[in-house]
């Protein structure tokens, strides 16, 4: 059993042994830096399907991670809305960019001969775009969405249907997110669970929910996924 230690005074487990050959990541808040375009879709879909008043997109922002019909039910708000944000974050992608440090560490991690894959809140059609609009699409063994799975994310199925299209064990795999609902679904497949700060959300929540491990930059991942001999 992992033993605990200590980040930023919240008590953090030590992750399991390695090797660690897979690496699952969520999308928005990790690998690309979305929320100033996620805000102006949220915004025009509301304004379109409730009407006039401020978009309560900081509410919408603490569900981040899960599926967005799934946030429109916990918010109380229209389903109708999606058809409009999906609309606008495809004519926004474009203003979407990797966080710094993303596509080198990807391009290391895939240079060591580690399996990578999404598993991300957006549905499928949406991510691949996303990616392959940014050029590191074909990085990527596999890109899961929501809408590709039973039951999205805080459920690990996402994480599950990852690990069987990777043919990896989850003893062997780390879930890479930016939210609560990232770890709780990385957790509950088995797999070591990494906590990002680089985003700039609610840490503080991250670290309560007690991830194996903590990255502050998206290089630290390369301390974890070894060159292999």
């Amino acid at each position: 059993m992992s033993q605990p230690s200590s980040t930023a005074g919240v008590t953090v487990r030590t992750p399991r042994p390695g090797p660690i050959r897979a690496v699952v990541f969520d999308l928005d808040g990790v690998v690309v830096d979305s929320s100033a375009v996620m805000r102006e879709a949220f915004s025009i879909a509301y304004a379109e399907v409730v009407g006039a008043g401020p978009a309560p997109f900081d509410e919408y922002n603490k569900h981040m991670g899960r599926y967005f019909p799934d946030i429109m039910r916990l918010m109380g708000l229209p389903l109708e809305m999606e058809e409009p944000f999906v609309r606008e974050s495809y004519r926004l992608a474009h203003r979407v960019p990797l966080f710094p440090g993303v596509r080198e560490t990807l391009e290391a991690l895939h240079e060591r001969g580690v399996r990578m894959a999404i598993a991300t809140g957006k549905s499928g059609p949406r991510a691949r775009s996303l990616l392959d609009l940014l050029g590191v699409l074909s990085l990527f063994d596999h890109v899961i969405g929501s809408d590709e799975v039973p039951r999205p994310k805080p459920a690990p199925d996402i994480v599950l249907r990852a690990l069987d299209l990777l043919g990896i064990p989850p003893q062997q795999a780390m879930m890479v997110g930016d939210a609560v609902t990232d770890l709780t679904s990385g957790r509950d497949a088995g797999v070591t669970t990494v906590a990002t700060t680089w985003h700039g959300g609610d840490v503080a929540a991250l670290l309560a929910a007690a991830p194996d491990l903590v990255a502050h930059k998206p290089e630290e991942l390369l301390t974890h996924c070894p060159a292999r001999a």
